[in-house]
């Protein structure tokens, strides 16, 4: 057994290979079919991604590939891989970097062959995603989980399923957000990913989540209520930029449907334009790379119809991406997890 090294797996959603349809068709194939990402029964589940929501978007989607596609190739890749790159760097020969996508490549089943070959004994899972969903974290943790079994691994598996309180990763956004010059916007929005309302309600079994005050508690430590640690993130950054209440809102993004998490950000926008409030700064703090969410959505889309209404301006904060102060806080998350690991293995 490699007892002197740690398996450090960082894992993301994914991309197409390549800005083509046939790419994009593979990708959301498996991407729409995981069970933790559309919630229904089985059927519904194959007959509404494979026959209607596909055929209608991969064309779209393809587009809008292009549009955010460099000489580099996606930039979800690219930085994921820089990321695991430059943090090897900074760590150093006790650990082994190992980079891998949910639904795409570079493929987990192929890391996690890897590090069993090399005969590693830890390893330790960090999922990209600040706060936890079942649809992010939740999938990963399973798949990673259920492939261990699969490959027969003995291995000690440490899962750091969510890092939005912890203090690095606030300083790296908050450093991200300085850059704009905060004073000249009239008004921050902390815009998330939506979710479908049905699986927040799993987060809390029995509770509406329009009967809920999550966004008014603290969560406890390992709370899996994703709407209660988005507003957790927006206290926490709003406190270290020194934002009075009343300067910002915190939104959902990408919707699907009505019955998805509000307020909607492209709705507040639009509120905000009423209140006379003209430049708009977004930050994204479920998103540690930029994605077709923030590039195209926010950075295009959104500040499209914002100017078009009568804004001035909407700026978007760029996101961590393969920055130092992001590779500085994977390096500490990965230094405390391992610590604890070792302490609980005597």
């Amino acid at each position: 057994m490699n007892t002197e090294k740690t398996a450090i797996l960082l894992m993301n959603i994914g991309s197409p290979d390549k800005p083509r349809l046939l790419a994009v068709w593979k990708y959301l194939t498996r991407f729409l079919n995981d069970k933790y990402v559309i919630d229904l029964p089985w059927l519904l589940r194959k007959f509404l991604v494979n026959f209607i929501i596909i055929p209608f978007r991969v064309k779209k989607s393809t587009l809008l590939y292009k549009n955010i596609w460099t000489d580099k190739g996606s930039p979800l890749i690219y930085h994921s891989l820089e990321t695991g790159k430059n943090l090897q760097k900074m760590l150093g020969n006790n650990f082994k970097i190992f980079v891998a996508m949910r639904y795409s490549e570079p493929d987990y089943k192929t890391a996690l062959r890897e590090i069993r070959q090399e005969k590693f004994n830890r390893l330790i899972l960090i999922p990209l995603f600040p706060q936890y969903a079942m649809s992010t974290t939740g999938s990963a943790v399973n798949a990673v989980k259920k492939e261990i079994v699969k490959q027969k691994m003995e291995i000690e598996l440490t899962i750091a399923d969510q890092f939005y309180n912890h203090p690095k990763f606030i300083d790296a956004f908050v450093k991200q957000a300085e850059k704009y010059g905060l004073d000249k916007f009239d008004h921050i929005i902390f815009s998330y990913h939506g979710l479908p309302l049905r699986q927040l309600e799993k987060s809390h079994p029995g509770i509406k989540v329009k009967d809920c005050d999550c966004e008014l508690r603290i969560p406890e430590h390992g709370h899996h209520c994703y709407r209660a640690t988005c507003y957790a993130t927006t206290h926490l950054l709003a406190d270290k930029l020194g934002l009075k209440s009343g300067k910002y809102t915190t939104s959902f993004q990408s919707r699907l449907s009505r019955n998805w998490m509000e307020p909607f950000t492209d709705k507040v926008l639009l509120s905000k334009l009423q209140e006379d409030k003209r430049r708009i700064l977004i930050i994204a703090p479920s998103f540690v790379i930029d994605c077709l969410e923030t590039l195209i959505e926010i950075g295009e889309d959104y500040r499209k119809t914002f100017l078009e209404k009568g804004g001035e301006e909407l700026q978007l904060v760029e996101s961590l991406n393969s920055s130092p102060l992001w590779i500085e806080t994977l390096k500490t998350i990965i230094n405390e997890h391992e610590k604890n690991s070792r302490q609980m293995s005597r």
